[in-house]
């Protein structure tokens, strides 16, 4: 029943900042619906046992790439100035009023909720509901595949290097 609630309340803020991407005027704004859509997301992988997914997602989309769009948003400029009226006057109200309940539920699921959907809080530990956990990926990826795990990471970086090198050299002709 939790896995459901999570996962609708989830979906829901995930198209919700789907839309505000696609219709905010301010690119600012945009970015910040991206990233609560982002977030969403990661919220759903964690809730179908997906830890490693949901931490890359919020380590290199949520991290990285945001703040690269951040980035080339103030670089291009946003000068238009903004509005400080507040035209909804019962808006902190409203915020403030979803906000507690957000807590007290979080509170009371804490508190009166049972974990047995939680692979490390269950009384028997399903070896099936750990599949997706950073240990379940970084055992078999550091012990069996570790030589082409190295040869990658050995061609990624030769190719930057490369890169580099080829970009260097038709600069200065």
């Amino acid at each position: 029943m939790v896995e459901a609630v999570l996962f609708v309340l989830m979906a829901v803020a995930a198209l919700t900042g789907a839309v505000t991407v696609v219709l905010a005027r301010n690119p600012i704004y945009s970015a910040i619906g991206l990233l609560g859509t982002l977030f969403s997301v990661a919220v759903i992988y964690v809730v179908h046992l997906a830890h490693l997914v949901a931490a890359v997602q919020v380590i290199v989309y949520a991290g990285a790439v945001l703040t690269l769009f951040l980035f080339v948003i103030m670089l291009i400029g946003v000068d238009k100035s903004e509005r400080r009226i507040e035209t909804l006057p019962s808006q902190r109200i409203g915020v403030g009023a979803i906000a507690i309940l957000l807590i007290a539920g979080v509170v009371a699921i804490t508190v009166f909720g049972n974990f047995e959907w939680v692979p490390a809080a269950a009384s028997v530990i399903d070896l099936d509901a750990t599949n997706g956990t950073v240990a379940a990926v970084a055992e078999p990826m550091f012990t069996d595949w570790v030589l082409a795990f190295e040869a990658t990471a050995l061609l990624l970086t030769i190719g930057a290097a490369g890169a580099v090198a080829l970009a260097h050299y038709r600069r200065r002709n």
